[in-house]
């Protein structure tokens, strides 16, 4: 499928057409937290979660997005979720989105996934996160039929989770633009769901990788529905992940605006290659961001 094809096919085209890439909005942007989600570091949050928050925050780092809930305890990172709360409070940080494990649920029935959800909600509400987001499906439930199936599903659990006082966001990887005899799943989300019950966490690095399309060619189809983004860079030679500034994503050209985006909170990742170790990794991804990318965030 070509790019004037999807974008066509994502109805708002008209409505895009008329916004700029080339540059920001011309109103004041607005100020983040510099995030990270801490599935990168996942490491060392399995040895020693609090050291790795205090390391994490003298990097730079202020917000994050969580991974690896256990619902049927109630427990992030082998802490209740009032005592990660009090952890995160006494460090001065936030977790302002977290990636649930949907994916099992996906055949499931709906009362099944009401109860998941409800427990996903009660934990986003100790952490006093804003959003909670469907990360991914697992390999063999990659078809067409199941991005239908998951599409119903979104919607059904984005109007349970904003009847809670919370917002739902779907994230993107790469198999989403994978072609289905002239489908693909990303578009069948896009048009499937609804806007104002389902958001989009745009992960750029998969932008990149896996589609024929920009962030901004995405983001100009979509205005104001991309409310976060996951930041990481592409290996110059190997694809893979890599630290910010080392690989081939040119953030200072490719960066969207955040205004048409609807970008509430963004974070930068790194899920595998480090050229030392996931801490170091961290680190140098943050100075990069700090001294090349936050002028625009």
């Amino acid at each position: 499928m070509n790019r004037r094809r999807f974008i066509k096919k994502s109805g708002l085209v008209a409505a895009g057409s008329t916004l700029g890439l080339s540059s920001f909005s011309s109103a004041a942007l607005p100020k983040y937290k510099m995030g990270y989600q801490l599935y990168s570091i996942r490491d060392e949050m399995s040895k020693d979660p609090i050291a790795t928050l205090k390391a994490l925050k003298s990097f730079g780092y202020q917000d994050f997005e969580i991974y690896g809930y256990d619902d049927k305890k109630g427990m992030y990172y082998g802490f209740q979720s009032s005592a990660f709360k009090k952890i995160l409070d006494d460090l001065g940080l936030t977790v302002t989105s977290g990636h649930y494990g949907f994916s099992p649920y996906l055949n499931e029935s709906e009362e099944s996934l009401e109860r998941f959800v409800d427990s996903c909600i009660i934990g986003a509400k100790k952490l006093d996160s804003k959003y909670i987001t469907w990360p991914w499906i697992a390999p063999e439930q990659r078809t067409i039929d199941n991005f239908k199936l998951m599409s119903r599903k979104l919607n059904i659990i984005g109007e349970q989770v904003i009847k809670a006082g919370l917002g739902f966001a779907y994230h993107n990887h790469g198999f989403e633009f994978e072609d289905h005899k002239g489908e693909n799943g990303f578009d069948i989300i896009l048009k499937e769901t609804d806007a104002a019950l389902v958001k989009l966490e745009i992960d750029m690095y998969w932008v990149m990788h896996s589609s024929n399309y920009t962030p901004k060619e995405l983001i100009r189809s979509q205005p104001t529905r991309y409310v976060m983004w996951h930041i990481k860079d592409m290996d110059k030679v190997t694809r893979d992940y890599t630290e910010l500034g080392n690989g081939s994503i040119n953030y200072i050209d490719l960066l969207p605006d955040p205004a048409l985006s609807g970008l509430e909170y963004y974070y930068i990742e790194q899920g595998g290659n480090y050229a030392t170790n996931s801490m170091q990794s961290a680190k140098d991804s943050a100075t990069y961001f700090k001294n090349n990318l936050q002028q625009f965030l």
